[in-house]
């Protein structure tokens, strides 16, 4: 049955591949600070308002190192206000921009290096965790990694693929596992899709869930 629902997963997941697309073209286009800052302001809040938020940065200079170490946090929380739990946010995007003013590397020096090192270095910085650190290599460094956020655990758990006591890597291990390196990305960002619209954290859609035959979870049985 595993082999089979692995199989099944990732033929449904490929369905959403080309509305994501946009998607991925827009986190690749973001240079390595600007897809940071987009990560944490991505917290707790959905993509739409982290646009909202990140045009509202643009527009008054606030991309870059140099520009958020000048700026009073006061001014980077007005900018935040739309993607909620500005005042947090804000606090930490200064933390980071004076972490990142401390080294002697820049972010693209460190994407280059090999992945174990760039990641651990990346979590160095202030409200980085594994995630973050891995949509950094994944979409700047073409890293061949799968980002697990709440959304792909909560459907890998949901699904069985793992113990509901298995942790970030546990998840992650599983998905790469039969994952193709060259769609991890778009694998993660879809999945992501499929958890906001279908396998929701509250009420999920298991009646219109093509996944609803082999989910351990599903209240449908076909």
């Amino acid at each position: 049955m595993t082999s089979y629902l692995k199989s099944k997963l990732l033929n449904i997941i490929r369905c959403f591949y080309d509305d994501i697309a946009p998607i991925l073209l827009r986190l690749t286009s973001l240079n390595p600070f600007e897809l940071l800052i987009s990560t944490i302001i991505s917290q707790n809040t959905n993509w739409k308002n982290v646009e909202k938020a990140i045009a509202n940065m643009k527009n008054r200079g606030l991309l870059s190192t140099d520009s958020i170490l000048k700026a009073d946090v006061s001014e980077i929380e007005d900018a935040l206000k739309v993607a909620g739990l500005y005042r947090v946010k804000a606090r930490r995007i200064k933390e980071i921009a004076e972490k990142l003013r401390s080294w002697s590397m820049s972010l693209e020096e460190i994407l280059a290096m090999r992945f174990e090192y760039a990641r651990s270095k990346l979590m160095e910085l202030p409200a980085v965790g594994y995630k973050t650190a891995d949509v950094m290599l994944a979409f700047k460094a073409n890293a061949p990694v799968i980002p697990i956020d709440t959304h792909i655990e909560r459907i890998v758990k949901r699904l069985g693929l793992v113990d509901e006591g298995a942790g970030y890597e546990g998840v992650r291990a599983i998905l790469e596992s039969f994952v193709s390196p060259n769609e991890r990305a778009l694998f993660h960002l879809a999945l992501i899709k499929f958890g906001r619209e279908v396998c929701k954290a509250r009420r999920p859609n298991c009646h219109k869930c093509p996944l609803n035959d082999v989910c351990k979870s599903s209240n449908v049985r076909t």
